[in-house]
This record gives structure tokens, sequence and C-alpha cells, in this order.
């Protein structure tokens, strides 16, 4: 009972009214969602999506709060399934799809928040297409963190007639501001929803990556059998630990910095002499002796040992080129660096 009590004291005023709504059945939820505007939908939609299990006992405390004398029926769960049945009974597909989407999508309330939890990259490729006028909207909107990111990335010339416009911009007419607004959400949210999930072929490279070797090529033998092509795609995919001579010098001395020393000599040890002599290159003299001579102290090592030692210098590797650490050059004999 006190734990009740507890609950239901610290309970906010929309948890409250998302717990009510949850109580009522369809179609008195929908006649209450028909009497609201978009926002108070969005925000009570946002809390009932993340409401969860709820006591009977704090729903019977709610009721007697609202003066309803109703008594309570068992326990709620509000979820995102639960709240989508609930706007559906008062609006039609796309606009509940949409609703849904922001709750569902890049953690955030209003829609400069969740651009600021996407990628700058991705924002970028989008924005680049826009009017300068609209992005230099869009850029003033967001964290300046975030909007530097985003303009690092965009085609250089198109980057400075943005900042031209930045440094021009007064204050944005509330018709404009809410014409942008519109204009992401159906566009630019709704396809990063949509697309959001990843290919299966880059999945599956993924996976192939972490295996060790006997069991990567027993499956990937297999899989040959079965479907070549989508063994070749996945192979393509794939980054190995010798994939890592297509990593610019400045790039491997990050990663020296970054790999125990340890690791890194199990790791050459079972590599290739051209991805030895990449990292040798890349120590002192005095390093890279030292380095040979804990190998050569190492005797006999288990294949498995060497692969999982190869596996964490790749997997900090990728992490490094995320972030844009490191440079990691696509194949080819056609790809060449300018310095």
């Amino acid at each position: 009972m006190a734990r009740g009590k507890e609950q239901f004291r610290n309970l906010s005023g929309s948890e409250k009214a998302a717990i009510f709504m949850l109580s009522l059945d369809q179609g008195q939820s929908a006649q209450l969602f028909s009497l609201m505007d978009e926002e108070e939908i969005k925000e009570l939609s946002i809390t009932m999506a993340n409401l969860g299990a709820i006591d009977a006992k704090v729903v019977e405390r709610l009721f007697v709060e609202f003066a309803d004398q109703l008594s309570s029926t068992g326990s709620l769960v509000g979820s995102y399934d639960s709240t989508e049945r609930l706007l559906l009974q008062t609006m039609d597909q796309d606009k509940v799809t949409s609703i849904m989407e922001e709750i569902r999508g890049p953690a955030g309330r209003s829609i400069w928040e969740k651009l600021g939890n996407v990628n700058e990259q991705v924002l970028a490729n989008y924005l680049k297409n826009e009017y300068p006028q609209t992005v230099a909207v869009v850029l003033s909107k967001i964290k300046p963190d975030h909007a530097s990111k985003v303009l690092s990335v965009l085609p250089e010339n198109f980057a400075m007639e943005v900042i031209m416009r930045l440094l021009r911009m007064e204050t944005v007419q509330k018709e404009i501001l809410d014409g942008v607004e519109k204009t992401l959400r159906a566009e630019f949210m709704s396809n990063l929803a949509s697309t959001s999930r990843r290919d299966s072929h880059e999945q599956m490279a993924d996976i192939f990556n972490n295996l060790d070797r006997s069991t990567e090529n027993r499956f990937m033998g297999a899989l040959e059998e079965r479907n070549r092509e989508s063994a070749e795609r996945i192979k393509g995919l794939m980054f190995t630990f010798e994939d890592l001579v297509r990593v610019d010098p400045a790039g491997v001395q990050v990663i020296l910095r970054q790999v125990e020393k340890d690791q890194l000599a199990m790791a050459l040890k079972g590599g290739s002499d051209d991805i030895k002599d990449l990292f040798f290159k890349n120590m002192s003299e005095r390093a890279a002796k030292m380095m040979r001579e804990d190998m050569e102290a190492m005797g006999p090592v288990r294949m498995k040992e060497v692969d999982e030692a190869q596996a964490n210098v790749v997997s900090t590797a990728k992490q490094l080129a995320d972030s844009g650490e490191i440079i990691i050059v696509s194949g080819g004999d056609e790809e060449e660096l300018v310095f």
C-alpha cells in the first residue's frame, strides 16, 4: 500500500492524464483526442508510449482524485501499440504514422532536438539539396557543436553560401520556421525512420567479421554453394585485419596509440609481410625492434588467439574511422590519397 501511495505521489500531471486516457475505452479516448490540438496529442502520446506498467492501486487512487467514482479493473500498460490504436480512432493513418515516427524516432521532444541526434553526415546529405537559406535556418536552430559538424561536411562552396546567410540572418518569421519544420517532418524524419534498417548483407558482413577464421571459412564455403552472389557481396563488405593496408600512415599512427602493444604483437604474429611492414614503418626503429622481439618471444601461438587479437584491432580501427579520426581508403587500383 505504501509503495502505491509513493508511486502515485511521484506522478506528473502528464503521466496522470496518460493513465486516465489508457483506462478509458477507445471511443471515449478518441472523443478526448478530437478536442486537443496536435502538440497536446504529441505530448500525451509520448507519455503514454513510455508509461510502462502501472499498479492497479495507483489507477484506483487516480480515479478517486478525478472524482469519477470508477474502480480499477486491473493494471495498465502504456505501449507504442496501445497508443497507436487509440490515435487511430480519431485520426487518419498518415497523421498517426507521423506522430508515432516522431515518438519512435531519434531522441528529443522538438524537431530541432531530434535533428541534434542525427548523424552529421546523414543530415548534411539531405541539407545539401536544399536552398542555402533553408540550411541556415536549420543550423541556427540546432546546437552549435552539431551545426559545426554538419557545416564541415557540406560541400565547401555551398557551406560558404550558408555561412553568409547565417551572418545576415535576422529573426526568422514564425510562418517560415513552421514551414521548415513541416518539411523536415514530412520529408527528412519520415524517410530517416523508413530507411533506418540496415542492409542485411552489411549486417552479415559484421557478423562474419567477428567469427574465428575456421568458422568463417566453413560458413562462407557453405554460403557460396547456396548463393554465390550473396557470398561475394558479403566478402566485399567485410573488413579484415589485412585491409588495414588501406589506412594512410597518419591513421596507422593513431591506431598504434589506441591499441595495446601485446595485442598488436599477437595480431601481427599471424599477419602478412605487407601488414607487418605497414606497422613497423610507422614505429620508431627502437619500438619496431622491441615489437619484433616480443613476437619472437611468443613462440607458437594458437590461431584462435591471433584471430581474437586481429578482430580487436579491426574493431578499434572501425571505431576510429566512424569518428573521423582515421581514413580507410576504399578498395580498387583507381583509389589514391592526395596530401
